[in-house]
């Protein structure tokens, strides 16, 4: 996959309608908009295209309406946050058709430096099926340049996000990525195929399953491999250690076995937990204040589950980071929202936030642990999208980026 895409800051935009794919889907509570973090993210795109004089039309998802329209997951809380964000009226067209009579005369009638705001694009209906490719020619119609700033859908091949590229470059226009995408393909993807060694790669999370693909690519790219949260227990199990109740995939346990046997084929370090916090159940609700005892893994009794990473583990992970120049951490240690076992994930974080290595988070819980814990500051890239980092990770080419036109 070609990384060196046209950005916006390699296109002209004056005076032409310029489509922005953002990533707008933010958490609403009665109406209200409770985190603002990607409406933040989005504005250096906008409002460089702004300076620039595109007529700008904004388009995004929200929430996981599939089938037409929902009126709680509406973008109109957007257009208002969007409005007070840029210092100017953002125009929210309420069309459930998302392209139709209402949309097109908004944009006819756009001067220079205005901002339009489409209604979530979900509403329209699927966007991945052949209904897909007549939506992707209608947003085309209203456009003359794409630019795609939506890490987080970038690996679904929807509409507003890779179809319409075909289109506009079919009308002689050009498909470029914004700051938001340029930023994620700097981090993760030259983590991935350029990094600066050592590189030490941290995965974490419930399930083998989820990161099959992403513990065989990063095998091959990284120096040090570190495992550790609930898919730790199926490689101490595939080594033969006693694991109690702890969460196992019984179907991956000689997946398991391979990937340390290939770890040893190529002369990576593969480190596992080497002691474990335990508790006799699961907490209900999940920060409950709860039990806890730590053991070896040699020593696991049959009645207890693995919770999180213990001590030693910790300081183990922390030091094979301290030598580290890249650093790519998906997913947390152990139940990171219960502050009792908690303490994997934060030793591992506060041991990012010390080195002066480049730090990448790749979204989704390890982004919402570093968030939480207050660790954000001190990272040096926290990618915006859970599901296109990990894919991004495994080496699979996201539609989103390839459509882009290649510098």
């Amino acid at each position: 996959m070609s990384l060196n895409k046209k950005s916006v800051d390699d296109i002209n935009v004056k005076g032409k309608r310029v489509l922005v794919r953002c990533d707008f889907n933010v958490p609403l509570k009665d109406g209200n908009i409770t985190d603002e973090t990607r409406i933040k993210a989005a504005l250096p795109t906008i409002q460089k295209l702004i300076e620039d004089s595109g007529k700008v039309i904004l388009c995004s998802h929200l929430g996981k309406v599939k089938n037409g329209p929902n009126e709680g997951e509406s973008l109109a809380p957007v257009a208002k946050r969007l409005s007070e964000k840029l210092g100017k009226e953002v125009n929210f067209v309420a069309d459930d058709h998302v392209t139709g009579e209402a949309a097109t005369a908004a944009v006819a009638a756009m001067n220079e430096g205005d901002v339009v705001l489409l209604q979530n694009t979900r509403f329209r209906g699927k966007e991945e099926t052949k209904n897909g490719e007549e939506f992707s020619k209608e947003l085309a119609d209203l456009a003359d340049v794409y630019v795609c700033d939506a890490f987080g859908s970038s690996h679904r091949a929807h509409a507003s996000v890779a179809g319409v590229t075909k289109f506009i470059t079919e009308k002689g226009g050009e498909n470029a990525v914004g700051y938001l995408m340029q930023k994620e393909i700097d981090f993760l993807g030259n983590a991935v195929e350029n990094p600066v060694r050592p590189f030490v790669a941290i995965l974490g999370g419930a399930k083998v399953a989820d990161k099959l693909n992403v513990i065989s690519n990063l095998l091959e790219k990284c120096d040090t491999l570190i495992i550790g949260g609930g898919m730790a227990y199926t490689f101490l199990k595939a080594q033969g250690y006693e694991i109690g109740n702890s969460l196992v995939d019984d179907s991956k346990i000689d997946y398991c076995k391979e990937m340390i046997q290939k770890a040893k084929d190529l002369g990576k370090k593969l480190l596992l937990p080497v002691d474990s916090v335990t508790v006799t159940a699961f907490p209900n609700p999940i920060d409950a204040e709860i039990d806890v005892e730590t053991y070896a893994v040699e020593d696991m009794p049959a009645d207890r589950e693995g919770c999180d990473i213990g001590p030693k583990t910790a300081e183990m992970y922390a030091d094979a980071v301290t030598s580290a120049k890249t650093v790519v951490w998906n997913g947390p240690m152990g139940v990171f929202e219960n502050p009792i076992l908690a303490k994997g994930t934060i030793a591992v974080a506060k041991a990012l936030a010390a080195t002066d290595a480049t730090t990448i988070i790749g979204g989704g819980d390890s982004a919402a642990a570093v968030n939480q814990l207050g660790f954000a500051d001190k990272m040096s890239h926290i990618s915006t999208g859970g599901g296109a980092s990990l894919e991004f990770l495994e080496g699979k080419e996201l539609p989103g980026v390839v459509a882009a036109d290649d510098k």
